[in-house]
């Protein structure tokens, strides 16, 4: 029965999704960006969606089984601060800069910015090669979703090939459009089915009082900060939000937008959002330690998905299965194609392997890449073993120490070329460094625990400044361009 729920989930995201091909005008444009057409309840279910991954679903609860509560506040609370204020000062920039100039991807964006092909093609193996990480997250946890969910009767490589299988299906046929569509809908559901996995687990377990009381008997560490979350730990750990000024599949969707007013649904909205995941997933983690108190390291990825098989019966657990599968697949879709659009559009296209791409060319390169992007990331998801929680805060301190790029991009004139290179190169160098330093450990926090991020984004902000200053200064006519005047 549970399988059963699954698959007719599934079949439901695949239809939501292909319905959306009947608005398909047959352009790049309208593939890529849904000829920045959506409005701003998709808008909000999208980037709502693509951001709220596999990372808050079951890596935030099973980061809470070993640290606590206080794993709310290093990621939950900034973001709901940070992001939103990204969107508003970044994203309505971007936006208005995409529309004006017909920008569909990020590298386009800063190699006109700058003028630099360079700069473009750098970026492109910079982005692509952070979001891989990312895109395991999603793989690894579809696996483990389907294996746990089953007791075993599904294998873990078999649940994550479905995941890729269905995402592949709508994306390639529907295109951004699709995935817009299809992000709205799972957003709703995992959003819905979360509370509902909270409310009936919690019951199950005696009610939320009980449940405090006893992990305050058993496990009072768990339910105050301590010496599980350092203050520098919580203070610097809100640098990671500014992740969403880079992810190229916010980027994406930030294009996307009808008009500059349709950002503010997001922005009112977006906090609450967050709480109503957030809020379930940690508790549900840290009151895992009741039932299963002996789980170790990356194990404790799958407690949510073992209370809900332990306390849901088999309909209801194949439904909140289901919102797990939501989760991972609304962000799955997003990054896939927006890898399919940065290799059609800064690659294939402008580096002139086809000079006369027409329309069509361009939708089938989008789809092929979005399929090898796919195929690749299950492939590496097959042979990585790590906490999801780790791996995703490791993606997204990349994405974040390059937030001085964009924010030097729309906000300073004066950057250059150059102090875009040192910038991305500070990026490059020092974050390989800690994570070859702090890959096997799993607390890379430095000294008085202070996160990698921190110093990174702080090198990769002086680079940018120290080197734009004692470089040529841009030409008047791009700064104009990108700068109008009133």
């Amino acid at each position: 029965m549970t399988l059963a729920v699954i698959a007719v989930y599934l079949g439901l995201v695949i239809l939501v999704g292909s319905l959306s091909h009947r608005l398909f005008r047959g352009t790049g444009e309208d593939y890529f960006v849904a000829s920045r057409s959506i409005g701003p309840f998709l808008l909000l279910m999208s980037l709502f969606g693509t951001n709220m991954t596999a990372f808050a679903i079951l890596g935030a609860s099973g980061e809470a089984y070993h640290e606590g509560i206080g794993v709310f506040a290093l990621m939950a609370s900034a973001s709901a601060l940070v992001i939103p204020c990204v969107f508003f000062f970044v994203g309505t920039r971007v936006w208005a800069l995409g529309k004006r100039h017909g920008f569909l991807t990020q590298a386009q964006f800063f190699r006109q910015r700058w003028q630099s092909d360079g700069l473009g093609l750098l970026l492109f193996v910079v982005l692509v090669a952070l979001l891989v990480p990312y895109l395991l997250i999603g793989i690894m946890a579809g696996g483990l979703t389907l294996q746990q969910i089953t007791g075993g009767q599904v294998p873990e490589w078999a649940g994550g090939l479905l995941v890729c299988a269905v995402v592949m299906t709508y994306v390639c046929y529907g295109g951004l459009r699709g995935t817009a569509w299809a992000n709205a809908f799972q957003t709703l559901v995992f959003t819905i089915l979360g509370g509902v996995a909270f409310f009936v687990i919690i019951s199950q377990l005696g009610g939320l009082r009980a449940v405090m009381t006893a992990l305050g008997e058993s496990h009072p560490d768990l339910l105050v900060r301590g010496d599980h979350i350092k203050p520098l730990k919580l203070l610097t750990y809100t640098c990671i939000p500014l992740s969403v000024g880079m992810f190229p599949h916010m980027f994406m969707h930030w294009l996307t937008a009808r008009s500059a007013g349709t950002f503010r649904t997001p922005l009112v909205l977006y906090p609450l959002c967050i709480a109503a995941v957030w809020v379930p997933s940690v508790v549900l983690g840290v009151a895992g330690r009741l039932d299963f108190p002996a789980l170790k390291g990356p194990a404790a990825n799958s407690i949510l998905v073992r209370l809900i098989d332990l306390h849901a019966p088999e309909v209801m657990a194949g439904l909140l299965a289901a919102g797990v599968f939501a989760a991972v697949m609304s962000s799955l879709d997003s990054q896939s194609l927006s890898v399919g659009t940065m290799f059609t559009q800064d690659v294939v296209r402008h580096y002139g392997f086809h000079d006369r791409m027409s329309e069509r060319q361009q939708v089938l390169y989008g789809r092929l890449f979005v399929a090898l992007v796919l195929v690749v990331a299950y492939v590496l998801a097959q042979v990585s073993n790590r906490s999801i929680f780790q791996l995703g805060v490791w993606s997204f301190t990349g994405f974040a120490s390059l937030f001085p790029v964009v924010a030097a991009a729309v906000f300073w004139r004066r950057s250059t070329r150059w102090g875009a290179f040192a910038s991305i190169a500070a990026v490059v160098v020092l974050w390989t460094w800690f994570f070859v330093r702090g890959w096997q450990s799993p607390d890379h926090a430095l000294a008085g625990g202070v996160m990698p991020v921190a110093v990174i984004l702080a090198v990769s902000a002086a680079a940018m400044i120290l080197v734009s200053l004692a470089t040529k200064p841009p030409d008047r006519a791009v700064v104009d361009r990108f700068f109008p005047r009133a």
